[in-house]
């Protein structure tokens, strides 16, 4: 079988009956047979449990759509290395990331090889082989997200989670003509992710084309109680149409490309394309950004690093790859002054760039000012992995978002890429503009596989995303409950189970028509009642609350973790048997008991 693997493609395949979820999966396995797993992979998926798995995935947005994970990043099941033997071990629970891409229907392949701790852009710190470029055997792969990136590029997945603390989702897009989506910090769950530095990263998003990450980011991006660093002012993630004029900012004068001409050209080349498209360039200056980049490898967040490898480093220190150890070791001898003076220092930097930002809707770079051989990277992996992060190292520490695309080739067979930054939230900015210039180079190709950008559609695009109310619910309005199909009818998604503070109980309508339970604050109930939360938009909602019958109403609910919404609960009834046409009842149980049996089938 000779298939794309975008998603859009599966998706035609799938509906039209031509292929299923189990045929594309032997697929992939075959695909990776003929490649060999290794060193792209770490581990694989058993085949005939991903094939088992194919047949009975959920029918979800990512319905039959296979995909990797770096191997930093938890499987139940499955080793996590992080790309170092001895500190391998095996989870119960896969990260939550992974359990809400499963949960739409995607297919897990494997886990896939990285720079070891996710320490390097280029791809050559791990003891499981060097993932090359898919263009160039010779050159890097880009890193550390590599095994990713070249899984992805070589057409064995559809899309691969990779991680991003300083570019390691993005470098290696560029490197193999793939886009590499950033989201903005916190709007991913990090749960079950191995930190790299864990005030600094986030989990990215590795995939053909602009809109199949974005597809994967809806799923992916979720608010998560049990993560302490999730954004809580996070909307659901939504495409939105770019500003006219849009104001794209470069910086002024010449930068670096390191002796690289044909990538300068290039770069400059994508500033045209977007001028050509209406766009105004608008030059700023850089320096606050540069000087940020140039902070991450010498300032706290090194030292940072010693959280996830710190025991391993002091108990066996051969164990750690000899540049990671280096860099470890450094990083013991951070002082207390040293980590706040440069939290000072960024503060500055980044107040510096507001004044930048307020010119500009978003900012366009170049995702590397060149590549290398691995020849040569192994002979000098210190300096040519720093040059890597010139245009990448700043962006989480200022709270950015960013997008990285195919933007060309060098002579030699090279790819070139550019990444497209805004401030926080602006994904689904970057996401629609990114796709607008991956699109105007004629004969785009996806990845390193001969099918033509083309042939994909294009990301769908909204004017404004429509603002959305998130709304709790209990009782018979929980997934798979009498009254759970009033939510869906009104075209309301389902975004997270969580649990409500304390001071409520649940009670039971006993005289309704349809008996329920409802939500009650009285101030002395223990809390932790299990609630959904339900996002929908401002129409839905308002013909929502209109059917809703007394005495249930909309109040504020308080959730455990703090945060306030718009809940379904019980106004002006009695507690008492027997008072009233709609009398209630205490239930003891505190929780709804059949969702207590689907919370079961879940675990």
């Amino acid at each position: 079988m000779t298939v794309s693997l975008d998603i859009a493609n599966l998706e035609a395949l799938y509906a039209s009956g031509a292929a299923t979820p189990d045929q594309i999966v032997r697929e992939v396995y075959a695909r990776i047979g003929s490649r060999g797993a290794q060193p792209d992979f770490i581990t694989l998926v058993e085949q005939d449990q991903a094939v088992a798995r194919a047949r009975a995935a959920p029918r979800g947005s990512l319905h039959g759509i296979p995909f990797a994970v770096k191997d930093n990043i938890d499987v139940a099941g499955l080793p996590t290395t992080c790309a170092c033997p001895d500190f391998a071990y095996v989870p119960q629970r896969s990260a939550t990331v992974v359990e809400r891409l499963e949960q739409a229907g995607a297919i897990l392949i494997g886990k896939t090889n990285l720079d070891q701790f996710a320490t390097g852009l280029n791809g050559t710190r791990s003891p499981y082989g060097i993932p090359s470029s898919t263009f160039r055997p010779d050159y890097i792969s880009g890193g550390s997200s590599s095994g990713s990136a070249v899984a992805v590029a070589a057409g064995l997945v559809s899309f691969a989670l990779g991680t991003d603390t300083a570019g390691s989702g993005r470098i290696p897009a560029a490197f193999n003509n793939i886009v590499g989506l950033k989201p903005t910090k916190g709007r991913i769950s990090m749960q079950g992710v191995v930190p790299a530095c864990r005030t600094q990263d986030t989990v990215s998003i590795l995939a053909l084309t602009v809109a199949d990450a974005a597809k994967v980011g809806a799923t992916a991006v979720a608010f998560d109680a049990d993560d302490p660093f999730a954004r809580c002012d996070a909307p659901p993630f939504a495409v939105e149409a770019a500003p006219q004029p849009l104001r794209v900012g470069v910086p002024k004068g010449a930068i670096p490309f390191f002796g690289d001409r044909e990538y300068g050209s290039l770069y400059r080349a994508s500033i045209d394309r977007l001028a050509g498209r209406g766009a105004v360039i608008v030059p700023i200056d850089y320096a606050p950004f540069a000087e940020t980049a140039a902070t991450l490898y010498g300032g706290p967040w090194v030292a940072e690093r010693l959280m996830a490898a710190g025991d391993l480093l002091a108990r066996k220190p051969e164990a750690i790859h000899e540049v990671v150890r280096g860099l470890l070791l450094a990083a013991r001898e951070q002082t207390a002054v040293q980590a706040f003076r440069a939290f000072y220092d960024l503060a500055d930097l980044v107040r510096a760039a507001r004044r930048e930002w307020a010119k500009i809707d978003l900012l366009l770079l170049p995702t590397a000012g060149t590549t290398f051989k691995i020849a040569d990277m192994m002979a000098d992996l210190l300096d040519l992995n720093s040059r890597l992060g010139a245009y990448t190292n700043f962006v989480n520490l200022m709270d950015l978002a960013a997008i990285a695309v195919p933007a060309g080739f060098r002579s030699d067979g090279i790819p070139f890429g550019v990444t497209l930054i805004g401030p926080a939230l602006s994904d689904g900015l970057l996401a629609s503009v990114g796709d607008a210039l991956h699109r105007s180079f004629d004969g785009a190709k996806l990845g390193a596989t001969p099918v033509s950008l083309s042939s994909t559609p294009p990301l769908d695009i909204q004017a404004k995303p429509a603002k959305s109310v998130e709304l709790a619910v209990v009782g018979a309005h929980l997934s798979g409950q009498p009254l759970n199909g009033q939510l869906i009818e009104h075209k309301a998604t389902l975004a997270e189970t969580t649990r409500t503070g304390v001071g409520y109980r649940l009670y039971a309508l006993t005289n309704a028509s349809l008996p329920k339970p409802g939500l009650v604050f009285n101030g002395t109930g223990p809390g932790g009642i299990e609630v959904e939360l339900w996002q929908m938009d401002e129409e839905g909602f308002g013909s929502f609350v209109a059917a809703i019958p007394a005495p249930l109403g909309i109040g504020t609910v308080k959730l455990a973790d703090g945060r306030s919404v718009e809940g379904i609960s019980l106004r002006g009834a009695c507690h008492a048997r027997g008072r009233g046409h709609h009398c209630i009842r205490r239930l003891e149980g505190m929780a709804w008991p059949v969702n207590r049996r689907v919370e079961q089938n879940r675990k």
